[in-house]
């Protein structure tokens, strides 16, 4: 057990920070006051990393007291080689869009920032959560703050249906995790022939070893597999990215296709809590993975917006994710979790380059921004650096992401792999594609030609996550190494059970 608490103060430390900036009077001091919590975070969540143990599967960082007794419901927190990366890149990702809407956002900054400060600390209750209610609850407490940072800050007309339209749709995934989460603890008491509610258990280390009846794996699989599919999101419960994108400010946006906790939850509990339906299952987890890869690539290429267009983007790249982790093996399962890792570092980092020129000329529409390479040559080398990242081009962190995910689905079930192969070329046919439309050719509009490049600040911000893209990209290792023995610990789970026919080869998605 953990003697000093790090985990508790990632959680609690963003929420001070957010009663400060709330109450604070000043509208410029409670900006500095929320950057700089958001900068200490930053610090302990490196520390952090620091202090986990690579060469270690376990859960790590452990803290435990007693928060609902009568229920044995636990405030159980802990981390694993899956987890322990995404608390940093949370924290950066939540600088980041501070740093990127620090001069657009001229009305209750103050709440603004606050609640900025608040999603960050409830997500890294999400990412640190080992009791299935503690996880809910702060599953369930992301949803006020994304709700008024898309209501009071879009700069849509229609800011305020999209989320009540996001809001909607993850109360919906709600129930379904809600259901699975009784279910195993109901299950729990059952199988130590105990009563109700006295040996119930959501404790994640123990429903983990805790045998789930062949009559349940299938529900609470297909159960957990629904609610985490919504925030994910699947084909077809993606249709609210798409809207939050074009309605929401672009950091917001940015915050919501970086930190994917909809596949986090599909990692972390979905397949590894009924072990012999994701086994069972996976070659239909694959197909799921391969419509949503096409699909969303096949959409891509239809738009004009480059916001739509990374929405839909982000949705392809979710299915190639889900490809991944049907692999079952060690390389579709890294593959995975560098994806993920990227999705912090180059999908948020082009969103926010999205909204650098939406604030500027209050359109990114195609036929408005034409010849932006000419006047913008640092944005646009910023743009080229990430976009060539999601490509999965050598040299960047996407290339040894998709080339495990491709090579893990390839190893388990060769049609997926050329699926995932598909992907990619369509990937890079959508973004060269806009590419040449927007920042190629003459310049058509007078706005265009006036337009200021990138500022000191937010030079600043995109050379972090522009750094880590070519420093994991020259040296994987350093990402592999991190979450090696976790994943042996959980693939050992699934692979204890026993292997069904999965009719693979004969569907071609």
């Amino acid at each position: 057990m953990n003697e000093f608490p790090m985990l508790s103060l990632l959680i609690f430390l963003p929420l001070l920070g957010a009663i400060i900036t709330g109450l604070c009077g000043n509208s410029q001091l409670s900006k500095k006051i929320a950057l700089a919590f958001a900068g200490i975070e930053l610090i302990l969540a490196v520390w952090v990393v620091l202090l986990f143990q690579h060469n270690n599967g376990d859960f790590q960082l452990l803290e435990r007291s007693a928060w609902i007794p009568s229920l044995n419901i636990e405030f159980l927190l802990g981390i694993d080689g899956i987890s322990v990366l995404f608390l940093p890149l949370s924290a950066l990702l939540t600088l980041m869009a501070m740093v990127a809407s620090w001069n657009s956002i001229q009305h209750l900054s103050r709440l603004h920032f606050a609640l900025l400060l608040a999603l960050e600390g409830i997500t890294m209750g999400v990412l640190s959560a080992l009791d299935l209610v503690l996880f809910f609850l702060f599953w369930e407490l992301t949803l006020p703050p994304i709700f008024f940072l898309i209501g009071l800050w879009g700069i849509g007309p229609k800011r305020r249906g999209a989320a009540m339209k996001y809001t909607l749709f993850m109360l919906f995934g709600g129930v379904p995790l809600l259901f699975a989460i009784v279910i195993l603890a109901i299950n729990h008491a059952t199988s130590v022939s105990g009563t109700i509610p006295q040996d119930l258990s959501f404790s994640l280390p123990i429903l983990l070893i805790t045998p789930l009846p062949n009559s349940l794996q299938s529900v609470v699989f297909f159960l957990l597999l629904l609610g985490f599919a919504v925030k994910a999101p699947l084909v077809p419960l993606h249709t609210w990215l798409p809207t939050v994108a074009m309605e929401g400010a672009t950091h917001t946006t940015a915050l919501l296709i970086g930190l994917k906790l909809g596949i986090y939850g599909l990692l972390r509990f979905a397949l590894p809590l009924a072990p012999l339906a994701a086994v069972e299952y996976s070659w239909a987890l694959g197909i799921f993975g391969a419509i949503t890869l096409i699909y969303g690539a096949l959409i891509a290429i239809q738009q004009t917006n480059l916001r739509r267009l990374l929405a839909y983007a982000s949705v392809s790249h979710v299915g190639l994710v889900i490809i991944g982790l049907s692999s079952l093996n060690m390389q579709g399962l890294q593959g995975a979790i560098f994806c993920l890792l990227n999705f912090t570092l180059i999908a948020s980092s082009l969103m926010l380059i999205a909204g650098f020129i939406q604030h500027r000329l209050g359109s990114t529409e195609a036929l408005q921004l034409g010849g932006l390479a000419k006047v913008m040559p640092r944005l646009t080398s910023f743009y080229f650096l990430f976009m060539l990242a999601s490509m999965g081009i050598p040299l960047t962190s996407g290339f040894p992401a998709e080339l495990l995910i491709i090579i893990g689905a390839l190893i388990a079930h060769p049609t997926l792999g050329i699926t995932a192969l598909a992907g990619a070329v369509l990937c890079a046919s959508y973004m060269l594609s806009f590419t040449r439309r927007a920042f190629f050719g003459a310049i058509t509009q007078a706005s265009v030609e006036q337009v200021q490049d990138l500022r000191p600040r937010e030079l600043a911000l995109l050379c972090i996550p522009a750094l880590l893209v070519l420093l994991l990209g020259f040296m994987p290792n350093k990402v592999l190494k991190i979450n090696q023995k976790s994943a042996e610990v959980w693939l050992s789970r699934l692979m204890e059970q026993p292997v069904s026919e999965m009719p693979m080869e004969s569907l071609v998605p």
